[in-house]
């Protein structure tokens, strides 16, 4: 039996902000005469590979990661957009998205502690906290470890705070990379969280795999 969970918070936990950001995408090409889809391609190439540079003396918090990227991506077709106004419904969500509807029983019935493991900016990760109620034993955030996973960072220093080692806890997550590969690396054990149905690509496997979470309580914390 583990010890602890591990447990991503976006898209996991919480609706992520999909939407949104073709939202965001969708007005940007209103604006400047380009495919919404050729935008978003181009933001979510220039915030990966900014992600992957952001650790340590370089980071950058997912807010500046996330404008600065959706700048770039605007230059790249010639152009430039006050993105602030554009942007504002977006940063709003990301402290007000609503719970998975299995995500507080999921919490209610587990019989080990809880470590939030997220890349979000600390005062937003507050926030959805203080909004939902939500309490758990800790909680780590790219904005402390430093780092974005699928680095170790936040994975060591969420050990760290719960005083355990990789084969003490399991963690959780709906990204291939990002969790279950950034999880796998250290030796900790992963549960892929496949709302969409979509699979783990070729390469990636998990320990549990399930649709949702309180499916995977039998295997994470048996009664």
């Amino acid at each position: 039996m583990y010890q602890a969970i591990l447990l991503d918070v976006y898209g996991t936990l919480v609706h992520d902000d999909e939407g949104l950001v073709d939202d965001v995408c969708l007005q940007i090409a209103d604006l400047i005469a380009v495919d919404p889809s050729a935008i978003r391609k181009e933001w979510s190439r220039l915030l990966e590979a900014g992600a992957e540079m952001a650790y340590g003396a370089g980071f950058r918090t997912l807010a500046d990661l996330t404008l600065g990227s959706l700048a770039e991506a605007v230059a790249t077709f010639g152009t430039a957009v006050e993105l602030g106004r554009i942007c504002r419904k977006q940063l709003h969500f990301w402290r007000h998205p609503p719970l998975y509807d299995d995500s507080q029983p999921f919490l209610d019935a587990l019989k080990v502690p809880v470590c939030l493991v997220s890349d979000i900016d600390q005062d937003d990760l507050a926030a959805v906290l203080r909004w939902h109620g939500v309490a758990v034993a800790a909680a780590v955030t790219s904005e402390e470890a430093r780092a974005y996973k699928p680095r170790p960072e936040p994975f060591q220093l969420a050990l760290a705070r719960l005083g355990l080692g990789p084969g003490d806890v399991v963690h959780i997550g709906n990204s291939a990379s990002s969790d279950v590969a950034g999880a796998a690396a250290l030796g900790i054990d992963t549960a892929f969280l496949d709302r969409a149905g979509v699979g783990l690509p070729p390469g990636v496997t998990a320990t549990y795999t399930a649709a949702t979470l309180t499916a995977l309580l039998p295997q994470v914390s048996p009664c």
